[in-house]
């Protein structure tokens, strides 16, 4: 399902041109550009150490007709995906919120022993767990084998591919059109949109409902959230691209919620167009704050680059002090947003001295491009460091919560988006 693009050279033999992946428009303008970075997931082993990396311009372009802010696909999904570092179930904040999510519309929409429920890119099981002990037929379908092997021995029947208009074919050809089809966090990360959004078409019986979950373009603007962009990440979506999208396929957006997941989401139900349901009148209104938020406008996106080059100097700065002072400093977590931040801003063991994180998988490895060794969460504690950057800021509530005793020894934790922000956890709430 890659989307295969005609890569030039814009007149001045600088910057590589391609196709909207979404309307084929001409990408003309530049959104920000993070210069070189390797993939995101590509943790090094400590017996890869001298090899070479590869690196991939991190250029987000913005097409003027339809707004999808969009990476080129310098690297495949199936690279990507050949063995994925991250299991969805290592953050108990996002089980409890896919929890929530499947109480929510199995109730609303009177699901039963007669629905079929299908979530796209299902991970480790995560969500799909919570409906094991009810009569509802799952699936999921996950690309990586090392996270799919996790959900079928919580007993998750998944299908270990790629979803596309050849998967859904086959599945509805046997009679299994679903009435709910879930993409939690997968459109982003999808390079051949108008194919998925084909199959998530082909796949819904005719009154069924699409729940996609994705960042929202407006938070990551307004809240300078660059380190969400990665190579994985294909797409950036506003709700006027939705609609957009939605229409090209013969779709319609009939409801939306807002969510504070990842930094600010939104969840947007879907349906063919002539489905049973309803438009709310949530979708109209946020349609319009984002109009009112200039988000219709090409200088919006265009402008968004001189802020992420002030955020950067700013933290810069503030580890540089730290050092001269003789601060200790670890990193929590080493999500894909971390690496971003980490390459973009050059933040290596000369400020960071190591990372912690709740994945086994990661232990003993480095992060990419910066090396960073990570290491269990237990390191904190033995070595007891003045500072605690959280890279995945979206999850601080949680990791605060779970490493307060930090203040035992006078511990800060700090905020690096979207500026940065000291938190002492005997003290001020966040």
């Amino acid at each position: 399902m890659n989307t295969q693009i005609d890569l030039g050279l814009d007149p001045v033999g600088v910057r590589p041109i391609g196709l909207c992946r979404l309307c084929g428009t001409s990408l003309e303008h530049t959104f920000v550009d993070l210069g070189m970075s390797p993939p995101c997931e590509s943790f090094v082993p400590a017996t890869s150490m001298g090899n070479m990396e590869a690196y991939y311009p991190l250029r987000a372009f913005v097409c003027s007709e339809c707004l999808l802010v969009q990476l080129p696909e310098h690297v495949t999904p199936e690279n990507i995906f050949e063995e994925y570092a991250y299991f969805s179930s290592y953050s108990d904040s996002w089980v409890a919120h896919a929890k929530l999510y499947c109480d929510a519309v199995t109730e609303r929409f009177a699901l039963g022993a007669d629905s079929f429920v299908v979530e796209i890119a299902s991970n480790d099981g995560y969500l799909l767990q919570h409906f094991l002990y009810t009569n509802i037929e799952i699936l999921g379908i996950e690309p990586a084998i090392n996270v799919a092997k996790v959900a079928v021995e919580k007993g998750i029947p998944t299908i270990t591919d790629f979803f596309c208009t050849t998967l859904a074919a086959d599945l509805a050809s046997d009679g299994r059109q679903a009435d709910l089809i879930i993409g939690n966090n997968v459109l982003a990360q999808v390079p051949n949109l108008n194919d998925f959004i084909s199959g998530l078409k082909i796949l819904l019986k005719p009154a069924g409902v699409i729940t996609l979950e994705f960042p929202h373009i407006e938070k990551l603007i307004a809240e300078n959230q660059f380190d969400t962009i990665y190579h994985e990440h294909f797409s950036y979506f506003s709700l006027i691209t939705i609609e957009t999208m939605a229409q090209r396929h013969g779709l319609v957006v009939f409801d939306v919620e807002e969510l504070p997941t990842h930094g600010g989401s939104l969840r947007v139900y879907l349906t063919h167009s002539a489905g049973p349901h309803g438009r709310n009148i949530s979708v109209d209104l946020l349609l319009e704050r984002e109009r009112v938020a200039k988000l219709d406008r090409i200088e919006t996106y265009t402008a968004f680059g001189e802020s992420v080059r002030r955020t950067k100097r700013n933290l810069l700065s503030f580890l540089i002090d730290l050092k001269k002072q003789h601060k200790s400093i670890c990193a929590y977590g080493a999500p894909g947003k971390g690496n971003t931040l980490l390459n973009y801003c050059g933040i290596g063991p000369d400020f960071i001295d190591f990372a912690v994180d709740r994945n086994p998988y990661k232990h003993g490895r480095f992060t990419p491009g910066m090396h960073i060794p990570i290491r269990p969460v237990g390191e904190i504690e033995r070595t007891r460091p003045d500072y605690v950057l959280i890279l995945p800021w979206n999850l601080k509530n949680e990791i605060v919560e779970q490493m307060k005793q930090i203040g035992e020894w006078g511990g800060k934790f700090v905020l690096p988006i979207p500026e940065v922000l000291v938190i002492d956890p005997k003290e001020a709430a966040i």
